[in-house]
């Protein structure tokens, strides 16, 4: 219990502290209903330990307290938003950057981007966005060949061998994710196992990693070990952005970058945040999915239905992806039931209204997108995985204004989205998946909610 109370604590002053020190908030909590500060010095940094995570902390404080509520990190406050309607009100007038790249760039202490004006943010989201689908389309191939490899493996397992989930599709995520935004030189698996080292020491320590990953570092250590991590990943990042300059060969992520106006600093920092997030978010995706297709042969039977209606014997194709409705309702009902990103935010650029809250200019938002995706009031039985909610334009609705779809969803996650796709095609249409009998899954909310341990499944040929 020590050391989760500890990486609690880091997890909040890290996250929270990160984005005010960049950005420094209003010392007005402006009448908005909430906590007063436990302790003066911490404000409430107490209390969120207490409750175990950050998003646990969340659910308490707006059931308490309602929709729009606040809290204190040490004299500052930061407000919190819980339901559709109250972030419909904010989020309209607020749109200029991205609210997960916020964070983020936050916890690595960067600013490129962060610091313009609405008309930069837009181009920057445009030329990301550019970046993602030129690399994906140029290297679809590359992805169905490192799909058909861990398939492949799997089909090579007797039918009750369990197969671990999350070492097995961290590990694909990894391969994907460097090879499509940095280039051939991650064909060599030296260069994937160095830069995974790196990879995960920088996650872990920043609280954006999968749990079941070993801890690398001894607690009181957790400062330099994140930095030397990071400084190597840089020193990787900046080499592979010199070494892929005036190459005649434009595939890959970073290669977009490097034909823009953006700084050297700049595309290193934006390759950072891709295959950061691009990683833990694409890989947790295809954790959640296949493990929540484990417990349900009905909808592995549909997937498998609308693959022969759709594609027939042929392999998937990114232009037949958007096609395969119930696949896309597969994934969101993923990202819902799972609380894939529970948390966000987003700095208060003017002075704003909530209801009848004013919220000052420069405070911390933060949205509390896991106790939003599991509100009753939004949706029906909110605990069961059931991708047929989103069938009902009102799932869809509510679902793209959390960002999660639609124009407003992050690159990483549109990325995701489409390995993710890939993965259950290829698995589903080979493949039938089983639960592990009496195994129990829990999940941890950080900044991706990843299963506390590693998640096991059975496989079996399908005839």
């Amino acid at each position: 219990m020590l050391d989760f109370a500890i990486f609690a604590v880091t997890f909040v002053i890290i996250l929270v502290g990160a984005v005010l020190y960049l950005y420094p908030s209003s010392r007005s909590a402006s009448g908005i209903p909430g906590l007063n500060p436990t302790e003066e010095k911490d404000g409430n940094i107490q209390d969120i330990v207490n409750q175990g995570s950050l998003h646990e902390f969340l659910a308490c404080l707006h059931g308490q307290f309602g929709p729009v509520a606040s809290f204190w990190f040490g004299g500052r406050p930061v407000v919190s938003l819980g339901s559709v309607d109250q972030l419909r009100q904010h989020i309209n007038p607020n749109r200029t950057t991205d609210s997960f790249e916020t964070m983020l760039k936050s916890l690595l202490g960067y600013r490129s981007g962060m610091g313009g004006g609405a008309t930069e943010a837009v181009m920057r989201k445009k030329l990301y966005e550019s970046a993602v689908n030129n690399t994906l389309k140029e290297n679809f191939p590359l992805l169905l060949k490192l799909v058909e490899e861990l398939v492949g493996k799997w089909k090579s397992f007797p039918k009750d061998q369990h197969t671990p989930l999350c070492a097995h599709l961290l590990g694909l995520a990894m391969k994907a994710v460097t090879q499509l935004a940095l280039g051939d030189r991650f064909q060599n698996d030296a260069e994937v196992i160095g830069f995974r080292k790196n990879h995960e020491a920088v996650s872990e320590q920043s609280h954006l990693k999968s749990p079941f990953l070993v801890k690398r570092c001894p607690l009181r250590s957790v400062t330099l070990c994140l930095f030397t991590a990071l400084a190597e990943m840089e020193t990787v990042l900046m080499s592979v952005a010199k070494d892929r300059k005036g190459q005649r060969s434009q595939t890959a992520f970073v290669d977009a970058l490097l034909q823009s106006n953006l700084t050297d600093r700049q595309v290193m920092e934006d390759s950072m945040v891709f295959t950061l997030a691009g990683c833990v978010i694409t890989a947790n995706l295809c954790i959640w999915a296949v493990h929540f297709l484990s417990t349900s042969e009905e909808v592995q039977e549909k997937l498998h239905q609308e693959l022969e209606d759709v594609l027939g014997s042929e392999p998937v194709s990114l232009d037949k992806i958007p096609q395969l409705r119930y696949f896309q309702q597969v994934l969101n009902e993923t990202v819902r039931t799972a609380k894939l990103t529970p948390i966000a935010a987003q700095l208060q650029e003017n002075e704003g209204k909530v209801d009848q809250h004013i919220i000052p200019k420069e405070t911390l938002v933060i949205y509390a997108l896991g106790v939003v995706l599991q509100d009753a009031d939004t949706w029906s039985r909110p605990y069961k995985f059931d991708p047929d909610r989103f069938t009902e334009d009102s799932a869809s609705k509510s679902f793209s204004l959390l960002g999660f779809s639609g124009s407003q969803a992050c690159p990483e996650l549109r990325f995701a989205y489409t390995v993710a796709t890939v993965v259950l095609s290829t698995v589903v249409r080979q493949l039938k998946l089983h639960q592990v009998k009496g195994q129990v899954v829990e999940a941890r909310s950080e900044l991706v909610s990843t299963p506390k341990d590693d998640t096991w499944i059975t496989v079996s040929k399908r005839s």
